[in-house]
């Protein structure tokens, strides 16, 4: 089974996402930042007062296409107004989306909010967004029916900097309750997703005590659509080491301002 997890950034490289994805050969894709606007196509823009962004009307439709043999779930985190090129104001969701294989039974679905509660905004926060975990059960025939959870993540967003604070504690520790609640004694948990982490967090002692193991360190999850100097921000973690085939952060091709995560189990 091939994982495939990436902050969407929106949709702002689409057509180079658009593209890569149905290539990718993955049976299960997690993205973060994905929009939906219900009866809008094409570009939007969206502004919070510090960034002013490109963004799909609706990225999820457009994954969908994209990869019509995979069945999709989105689940919003909040909601607010975006503009379309001319000019007219919409209400986007925004949130994270999961899309299975047609060859995998999808046997389970949970999800928590992390921080803060859906929210719809009547202008875009800079900061204290609400943030939601979206867990996925697949079956993998080829695995000998095998169950894996597959969980992501979008993770709180704080313009101070990535470092450990009271809320990402909290949100550690929801995640860490979901992955225990959730986890049967023979299921494989998967966690990946934009955590918005430096690789030291105190989150990663709190996800151990969970069982589950980091796989990405230090790595550079950025990619040359980012400016910034701190290149930490995705991250992947499993239950089972011993189950890992293959693990890559992908270098190329770039398809966000965050690189994309493969793992093979």
């Amino acid at each position: 089974m091939r994982i495939v997890t990436v902050n969407a950034w929106g949709g702002a490289l689409a057509d180079e996402l658009l593209r890569w994805l149905p290539a990718s050969g993955a049976d299960v894709v997690c993205l973060q930042e994905v929009t939906r606007t219900p009866g809008l196509t094409g570009w939007t823009r969206f502004a919070d007062g510090e960034r002013s962004l490109p963004q799909r009307a609706d990225l999820f439709d457009d994954v969908r296409a994209a990869l019509p043999r995979h069945q999709g779930l989105f689940l919003a985190s909040d909601s607010g107004p975006v503009h379309d090129d001319a000019g007219v104001r919409h209400r986007q969701d925004f949130g994270i989306a999961t899309f299975v294989s047609e060859r995998l039974p999808v046997a389970g679905v949970d999800s928590a909010f992390v921080h803060g509660a859906f929210t719809d905004h009547a202008e875009w926060t800079i900061a204290d967004r609400p943030r939601v975990a979206l867990a996925v059960r697949v079956i993998d025939p080829e695995a000998g029916g095998r169950a894996v959870w597959v969980v992501q993540v979008h993770g709180l967003r704080d313009p101070a900097g990535k470092g450990d604070t009271p809320a990402r504690r909290r949100q550690a520790t929801v995640l860490a309750d979901l992955v225990t609640r959730i986890r049967g004694p023979h299921d494989l948990v998967v966690l990946g997703g934009d955590l918005n982490l430096l690789p030291g967090s105190e989150t990663f002692a709190i996800l151990a005590a969970a069982g589950l193991t980091d796989l990405v360190g230090d790595a550079d999850t950025r990619t040359s659509s980012y400016p910034k100097p701190v290149r930490h921000a995705s991250y992947l973690l499993v239950s089972d080491v011993a189950a890992v085939r293959r693990f890559e952060v992908l270098k190329t091709p770039e398809v966000s301002d965050h690189r994309a995560l493969v793992l093979e189990i």
